[in-house]
């Protein structure tokens, strides 16, 4: 069956009205005979004409189209074919030899490769060396650039020099992908870093495939920070910003929430470590951008860039905002053994004070009711804990109460740590509400009791803000409860 192609025609040459917005008079159209300019009677703004660009791209000496009747095809109805999962490519570009055809793609060769829709749209492109990897939503492959490949009757690969650009495509062992956060995506040597949101995962691909390093006691979190449970993790709308660190040697991921203007910004900003294998810090800032450059670690905010690690700097200070650095972990020596945890010392730098010191929960227990009806009254169990234990100089005071250092004195007295043969020490001062049953409680008593507490230290707004704070080890003692 014949197809019908409608071929019209036009003069690119005529003349053309340009007006104000106001102006009220017709414009000529261009035909003989048009008579609706001028209108007798009707006035209107001034009107410039133009003649039709007739240069191709309107370049200086760039070639002319010869006046006449120009024809061009008409499509009514254009249907845009997007091929997610599919690359192309155009001709070369040879700098010493001026060809430039990078906008070249001729349909007389095969100038597409594709790859399995069934694993969603293509993410990224990454070159390394002679290999071209591949990241989809869902899976993670490599095909080979400028070489075909032949296979033994073994099933070994032999690279072969042909006319292709793109070659075979294999993928890598798991069903990973990179989601739909290419921002993710971070490069140090042979190893790569990424996130896959669909599967709650952080992997690193390297010479042994892929690993997800996710799984190394952050199994949880990532399930809750790149999964949906609470409403705070990355959506479609969120990203997750990758970075290598040259200076740390570290992978850095700041998961972002995407928050309008009137709600707080969500964000938790972490690092690996491949020596440790682990993820040993959290962060305070959220970067829109973070490479390394030159042996410096830098991270783009607002479209300022900032460096990192930068001897000038303050510690703990991003874009301008100082934080307080903060460690938090547990005291747990004879887990079986119910404990009144007495002290709290540490070795390290002056400038750390203590901001929680908290035993474990004792559990949901029922109030019970007269009449035992299921209706019982069930309350969450108590915990012990400890008032704020201030710095070596935030606590320090003189004998008329003045603090040290704002008024320069002194110290005499510190209501905190104290230093005794360069160590840090100060007694716990239990600040917890009463509890059922007990007959001394809150200030009256001294020490915390429980299996085991959790410690929150952090440096104060008060010794050398944004100086170097050492932290080498913290103890403390303890009896065992009678209760």
């Amino acid at each position: 069956m014949a197809g019908v192609i409608e071929v019209k025609f036009f003069n690119s040459f005529i003349l053309r009205k340009t007006v104000g917005a106001d102006d009220i008079t017709p414009a000529w159209n261009g035909s003989k005979g048009d008579n609706t300019y001028p209108q007798p009677g009707i006035t209107s703004n001034p009107v410039n004409w133009a003649l039709e660009e007739s240069r191709i791209t309107g370049g200086y000496n760039n070639v002319q189209t010869d006046l006449g009747v120009k024809a061009y095809l008409v499509e009514e109805e254009p249907n845009a074919d997007f091929k997610v999962n599919s690359m192309i490519y155009s001709g070369v570009f040879n700098s010493r030899t001026g060809i430039n055809d990078t906008n070249v793609f001729s349909v007389g060769t095969d100038i597409t490769k594709s790859v399995n829709p069934a694993q969603g749209s293509i993410q990224k492109l990454y070159a390394e060396d002679t290999n071209l990897l591949i990241f989809q939503e869902s899976k993670i492959s490599k095909a080979l650039i400028d070489k075909n490949a032949i296979y033994s009757a073994e099933g070994g690969q032999i690279s072969t020099v042909g006319n292709v650009v793109i070659g075979p495509i294999t993928g890598f062992s798991g069903q990973f992908g990179i989601s739909k956060n290419p921002e993710s995506f971070a490069v140090y040597g042979r190893r790569k870093y990424f996130t896959d949101k669909n599967r709650s995962v952080v992997l690193r691909l390297s010479n042994d495939g892929l690993t997800e390093i996710s799984n190394y006691g952050m199994r949880d979190f990532f399930r809750d920070e790149l999964g949906d449970l609470d409403g705070k993790s990355i959506d479609n709308t969120g990203k997750a910003v990758g970075a290598w660190d040259i200076h740390s040697r570290q992978y850095v991921l700041s998961l972002q929430k995407y928050t309008s203007e009137n709600q707080p910004s969500y964000f938790k900003t972490l690092s690996f470590d491949d020596d440790v294998n682990g993820f040993p810090s959290f962060f305070s800032y959220k970067p829109d951008h973070g490479d390394s450059i030159k042996n410096e670690y830098y991270t783009v905010k607002d479209g300022i860039m900032w460096l990192h690690y930068s001897p000038l700097a303050l510690r703990s200070n991003f874009y301008g905002i100082q934080y307080n650095s903060k460690i938090q972990f547990i005291f747990n020596p004879k887990v079986s053994m119910s404990k009144v945890f007495k002290t709290v010392n540490y070795e390290g730098g002056n400038g750390w004070q203590v901001d929680s010191f908290v035993s474990d929960i004792t559990g949901i227990h029922s109030l019970g009711t007269p009449d035992n009806t299921p209706n019982d009254a069930w309350i969450l169990g108590t915990r012990d804990k400890a008032a704020l234990v201030y710095s070596f100089n935030q606590g320090s005071y003189d004998n008329y109460g003045n603090v040290y250092p704002q008024n320069l004195i002194p110290p005499i007295n510190h209501a905190g740590f104290t230093r005794k043969e360069n160590k840090y020490m100060s007694n716990l001062i239990n600040n917890s509400t009463e509890a059922a049953g007990e007959v001394i409680f809150g200030a009256d008593m001294t020490g915390i009791k429980g299996y085991f507490s959790t410690v929150t230290m952090s440096t104060d707004n008060v010794t050398d803000v944004g100086g170097m704070k050492e932290l080498f080890a913290v103890s403390s003692d303890y009896v065992e409860s009678a209760y």
